[in-house]
Parts: C-alpha cells; structure tokens; sequence
C-alpha cells in the first residue's frame, strides 16, 4: 500500500510538472507571437531569426553583460534573442530550458555547457537541424558548431603566474572554486595548479567549494583560514569567491597579511580592488562573448566557416590598473 501510494506520488507530482512546463511553453510562444504582431502593427521588420541564449544565473551582473552583448545586436541583425537562464546557479534547470529551445524550434541556441550532462541536447538540437554554439564554458565532445569564451585553463595559469610573481614564488595558498562539477572551475583550477606546482615554495592546501554563492564562499575561506594559520594566499575561480574571501580576512583580522586573487572586473570587486581588499582580478569579457556569439551564429546562418574555437581576451587587473579601466 505504501509503494502504491508513493508511485501515485510519483506520478502525480511528474504530471504537474509536465503540465507546468507545457504551460511555460505556451506563454513564451504567445509572447514571441504578440512580439512579431507589434513589430508589424508598427511597421517594423519581423525578425528574421529567433535565437534563444542560455546563460548560467539570469540576474548575476556577469550575464547581464552577456545578455546585453547579445541583445544589442537585435536592430542591426533584424532578429529576436530571447535571453534565458536561473535565477541563481542550477545546472538542471538550465537543461530544462535548453531542452524548451529545441522544443520551440528556434532557429539557433546559444548555450553555457557547464558539464558533460548537456551534451545530449546540444547533439539533440544538432540533429535537429538547429545550430548550437557555447559560450563562457565549452563541450568540445558535443556537436555544437564553435565556442566562445574565456580559455579558463590559460586564466588559471594566468592567476597563477600572477600569485607566484606577488609572493615570491613563496605561498600557502587556499582555493574557493565556483563549482567541483562545473567544467569551466576545474579548468581554472587545474591550470592554477598546474602553475603552482612547478614552485617548491608553494604549496595548496585545500581547495573548497563555494556553491557560486558569496556568503558559502565567505564561510570555506573562513575555516580554511582558522584551520591553516600558515596560509597566505587565496585564490577564487568565481565572481562571487573574491567578495567572500575578502569578507572573510577582514573578519579574521588578516586583509593586510593575505593575498586574494580572485575572478570578474565586476562593480562591487573592483571596490574591494580600490580598498586594497583583494590584489588582483581576472578580467573576461563578458559583453564581447554576447555580442560576439551573434555575429557568429549569423554567420552560420549564412552557411559561412566558423573556426572551432573563438577565444576572449583575459588579463590581470590591479589597483595599479584601476585608472586606466576608469579612463
């Protein structure tokens, strides 16, 4: 009786969850439809592409800027981005949104492929004739047709270069990763390390994840720090780890005696940056990723070549910088 019950459950709760997801389609349907009926009311062209893009966290200030790379090109393409994600860090449900695209049959999608478990709709919407390119983090396994993005793996190196330059070649360093799942951290982590450990005089002690979320990584900084008396160093793989650990030294007493490098040229980090809480930054180009994944979903649009790879700047920023990025 039990088992009955819970397969009834089971079943009632997929059912509603089916129903909510075909409601979910219908609204984005009827408001693509109301959007192309006021663009021909008003004698505007009607887009001539619908592409859907798929960032990680839809109000982080990170993919606002690749929302708005995208979104910028609309008047000058003639077409319609709808820009789509979480509202906070969750793989799933992102899934869920790229398998709505294919399932709304748009004419391209552009997608942050965080682990291995997108593949199959990337290749589903491949197969069914709709182009996919990837963007800020890749799956190079998939079929999609390129991606743009950082190369993390070189922006890990990049942060490792640049503690090693910091310290002297001499560090107990701690490390505050975004995700252990997500592609794009382990990436970045691995190429740190892969630095780092071509120095005798360095050392990692921990690494920990923060879940994307500043206050998580405010707490792992916190007790890495209580733990390891000796480590001087921290190193952040996500936007928010760089607010954490400085959040976390100033609790401890110990911002003037600890090295934070962390990720994201960010408004709020580059406060911590001025206030000579956090020692340097890697700087992406979010808004050039946005802007740039249409240009080249345009071009695959018009049957022209695309390279496999199309890689954005990354550099380090210090307070030393700080005036030139003001300029």
């Amino acid at each position: 009786m039990k088992l009955q019950r819970l397969v009834y459950s089971v079943l009632t709760i997929t059912f509603f969850v089916s129903v909510g997801f075909s409601i979910y389609f219908f609204s984005q349907a009827r408001a693509s439809d109301a959007r192309i009926l006021k663009a021909d009311t008003n004698n505007s062209p009607i887009p001539r592409y619908h592409f859907a893009l798929i960032g990680e966290e839809l109000e982080h200030d990170y993919w606002e800027l690749v929302g708005q790379g995208a979104k910028d090109t609309e008047e000058e393409y003639e077409i319609a981005i709808e820009y789509e994600g979480p509202r906070r860090s969750n793989p799933e449900e992102q899934r869920k949104l790229l398998d709505m695209a294919i399932k709304s049959k748009v004419d391209g999608i552009i997608v942050q492929a965080v682990n291995n478990s997108f593949l199959p709709l990337i290749n589903k919407a491949v197969d069914q004739g709709i182009p996919v390119i990837t963007i800020d983090t890749d799956a190079a396994k998939s079929k999609r047709f390129t991606y743009i993005g950082t190369d993390n793996y070189e922006a890990g190196r990049l942060a490792g270069e640049e503690l090693i330059e910091q310290t002297n070649g001499s560090a107990t360093v701690g490390i505050v990763t975004g995700s252990f799942d997500n592609a794009h951290h382990q990436l970045r982590v691995q190429g740190f390390q892969d630095v780092i450990e071509q120095k005798s005089d360095i050392s990692i002690v921990a690494i920990e994840e923060s879940s994307i979320t500043q206050v998580i990584a405010e707490e792992k900084a916190q007790n890495m720090l209580t733990k390891y008396p000796d480590l001087n160093a921290l190193y952040g793989t996500s936007t928010h780890d760089a607010t954490g650990m400085a959040e976390a030294a100033e609790s401890l007493g110990r911002s003037n005696d600890l090295y934070i490098i962390g990720f994201d040229t960010l408004e709020e980090n580059l406060q911590l940056l001025k206030q000579n809480k956090v020692d340097a930054l890697i700087e992406q180009e979010p808004y050039a990723m946005g802007n740039r994944s249409i240009d080249l979903m345009m071009d695959i649009m018009e049957n022209k070549e695309v390279k496999d790879v199309y890689h954005t700047d990354t550099s380090v920023v210090t307070k030393a910088d700080l005036s030139v990025i003001n300029e």
